[in-house]
């Protein structure tokens, strides 16, 4: 009983959900995650950038404070635009979150743990400075920050849809019979017939009409016969 219980249960269960529940998510944290790896190198090119201020320089302040965050966001909203399970997609969620921290608070601790420096913002008046500090750090980070937590609020709760979704996969999986079943024939056969010479046909259930049982056939099941002889 326990065995059938297990078999007819769909595959994946609890952990199944819709590639969907995350995708919208995933696919705004990869954006944002290729931003922040990147801007630091191009941004010298449209006069926006951090000392110094030259395009495709490699500084250790650089690959910690941002291309590592970058690369850790950009991994996470992969794992949640093209998972289908759901611890996966967690992971995806918490990786994003983790990295729009380190946006934040990273350049806190650049100096005591020894990573380098991420530079000045190159900036005549103050606006630009605040501008610079948004897009490459504070609010880039904040912003990694809500969609992971976003994310992982959708992927961590098992909806109606996410049941519907498991129903559905489940029916598709499970092979459907649709010809009509051969069953060995137990009725009579005439007398003078060779065996192995009576011709027989098989009739699909669906469409044999229904016949009267007589008192001889009443204790015989309805699915015995389908193949008749002629």
């Amino acid at each position: 009983m326990i065995g059938s219980q297990r078999a007819d249960r769909p595959r994946g269960g609890r952990m199944t959900i819709a590639r969907s529940r995350g995708a919208a998510s995933g696919l705004l944290l990869v954006l944002l995650g290729i931003w922040g790896a990147l801007i630091p190198f191009i941004g010298p090119n449209f006069d926006f950038a951090f000392t110094p201020d030259q395009p495709w320089i490699w500084t250790t302040g650089r690959g910690w404070l941002e291309v590592l965050p970058g690369v850790v966001t950009v991994i996470g909203g992969l794992l949640l635009l093209t998972s289908r399970n759901r611890a996966t997609a967690m992971l995806g969620g918490w990786l994003t979150v983790a990295a729009g921290a380190w946006f934040v608070i990273g350049r806190a601790l650049a100096g005591p743990l020894g990573l380098g420096d991420a530079g000045a913002p190159v900036a005549a008046d103050e606006t630009k400075r605040v501008w610079l500090d948004l897009t490459y750090f504070y609010g880039l980070g904040a912003l990694i920050i809500f969609l992971g937590a976003l994310a992982l609020g959708r992927v961590s709760v098992r909806s109606v849809r996410d049941v519907e979704y498991v129903n559905r996969a489940a029916v598709v999986d499970t092979p459907a019979h649709t010809g009509p079943l051969p069953v060995t024939h137990t009725g009579p056969v005439a007398a003078g017939t060779p065996v192995g010479d009576t011709p027989t046909e098989v009739i699909d259930p669906q469409q044999q009409p229904p016949r009267r049982r007589g008192l001889r056939n009443l204790f015989r099941g309805r699915g015995d016969r389908t193949l008749v002889h002629r």
